[in-house]
């Protein structure tokens, strides 16, 4: 069952990932977000099967991926839900709009951006449990950790201020596509891992 577990959340994640890049693409901003919550639900589920997976001497680091997983899913949640329920539903101030819409880059946008920090550690110590014994094996661990080096441009650029609500939308959803396509295979080669495991 636990091997799955890792398999099913690696294959949800696919289709989240798929059906985000679909919103992003179509100007679905309500199906982003709420594809952006199933991203969190599976993404966790896979981290889990990597933490099943992982040998004795590197089990440390799929707990730690865990870890990480379950911090991005909350953030994550948080401000994907606020999206779909508050912000949408709602009428808010300048003010309120300023710190709690997405599409101003305040606050939760921030948050956001954290979230996707803390994915890019955990998907950093999944790739260290990978005993990459196969071509397969190999690819995937380094996609996993080379994804880890997003940490560092989503944490620092909220704090430079990088993105304003006056930023080309385009660009925007160049980046979060090229995100698609990189993640795309790392689900499906997640689900391959955990399935021959």
């Amino acid at each position: 069952m636990n091997k799955k577990i890792g398999v099913y959340g690696s294959i949800a994640n696919f289709i989240a990932v798929l059906c985000f890049a679909l919103s992003m693409l179509f100007g679905f901003q309500e199906g982003s977000y709420f594809s952006s919550m199933f991203i969190a639900f599976s993404f966790v589920l896979m981290m889990c099967g990597y933490a099943d997976c992982a040998e004795k001497d590197v089990k440390a680091a799929g707990y730690v991926s865990v870890a990480f997983s379950v911090i991005y899913a909350a953030v994550i949640l948080l401000v994907y839900f606020a999206q779909l329920t508050t912000v949408r539903l709602n009428d808010l101030t300048e003010q309120a709009a300023i710190l709690l819409d997405f599409q101003q880059f305040g606050l939760l946008f921030n948050y956001d951006l954290l979230g996707y920090g803390v994915m890019s550690l955990a998907t950093f110590f999944a790739g260290l449990t990978i005993k990459a014994r196969t071509k397969i094996d190999k690819g995937l661990k380094y996609l996993l950790m080379i994804h880890g080096v997003f940490f560092i441009s989503c944490l620092i650029m909220p704090m430079l201020g990088v993105f304003k609500p006056d930023s080309p939308t385009w660009i925007g959803i160049a980046v979060l596509e090229f995100w698609c396509l990189y993640f795309c295979p790392v689900s499906i080669l997640s689900a391959i891992h955990f399935s021959v495991e």
